[in-house]
């Protein structure tokens, strides 16, 4: 029986899939949080989905495809940020617009590009395929936005709930704004290449829901928000190799399947909360 566990970490391929997961899992998770609490769940999707035209361009003109991901990123995101506060439209219509003209691009100049190299992985993740170099692009990204978010949680915190305090209590409210949308830009960029760009945005959003249900202080919700996203992938991974799925959409699953979990948690709570009530 533990042979038969133990057996994907025979395989180098599994042992650098394991190894991407547990890179990504904690900057996605960290960031996760705060789109939750920003209420910024679109712009992650809007992020994670536009960076596709600058890969593309990146493979037409030679340039690193990282590069590439991370230059659209950043226009979707310094685009959406800009035209949420200097227009009339709100901010989920300004992303719903940006969001997909970006992706429209991205599907055109796919589409119309002929080569033997295929862009699949980049849409939806190639864990099985993870080289040193790919595992050194995710550590680079991952290790700082981490170390970032961790540092500087209680700002973006007081960001997130109230703008106008954190603005009187003398914050850079620009800088935060604008740096939390770079490292989301980031973390596209980290977790193109284990889960694709259609299903980043699963660990950008859930592991941050998950926690919000389970606990009730925010530091307590990024600490369950790593855990969470960390099991999640390692027991993803591993549940891919005996269940011969792709790795990306079996995590998606997994964490899926943990939101429903906390939310009926969270539901029979505030029930029997209710009911004590009632009955003093």
């Amino acid at each position: 029986m533990i042979d038969t566990l133990l057996m994907p970490f025979q395989f180098g391929f599994m042992q650098n899939a394991f190894l991407i997961a547990a890179i990504v899992s904690v900057p996605t998770a960290l960031l996760s949080c705060f789109l939750v609490l920003k209420g910024w769940a679109l712009m992650g999707d809007a992020v994670s989905h536009a960076v596709l035209p600058g890969v593309v361009l990146a493979y037409i003109f030679g340039f690193p495809l990282i590069l590439g991901a991370f230059g659209a990123g950043m226009v979707t995101a310094l685009a959406t940020g800009y035209l949420s506060a200097n227009s009339r439209v709100k901010q989920d219509t300004v992303m719903g617009v940006v969001f997909s003209g970006m992706f429209g691009l991205g599907i055109v100049l796919y589409t119309s590009i002929t080569s033997d190299v295929h862009l699949d992985h980049i849409l939806f993740g190639n864990m099985l395929g993870i080289v040193p170099a790919d595992l050194r692009t995710a550590l680079w990204i991952a290790v700082p936005v981490s170390v970032v978010l961790a540092l500087k949680w209680k700002d973006l915190m007081l960001h997130a709930f109230d703008p106008v305090q954190a603005r009187a209590s003398g914050l850079p409210v620009g800088l935060l704004h604008y740096g939390l949308l770079t490292i989301l830009s980031l973390a596209s960029v980290a977790t193109m290449t284990a889960t694709g760009l259609i299903l980043a945005v699963g660990l950008l959003i859930a592991p941050g829901a998950i926690a919000f249900l389970l606990v009730r202080s925010f530091g307590r919700m990024l600490i369950v928000a790593v855990a969470v996203c960390m099991g999640a992938m390692l027991a993803g991974v591993h549940a891919s190799f005996f269940l011969d799925s792709a790795p990306a959409p079996t995590i998606v699953l997994i964490l899926t399947a943990a939101f429903v979990a906390a939310l009926v948690r969270r539901t029979w709570q505030i029930r029997r909360a209710t009911a004590s009530f009632e009955l003093t």
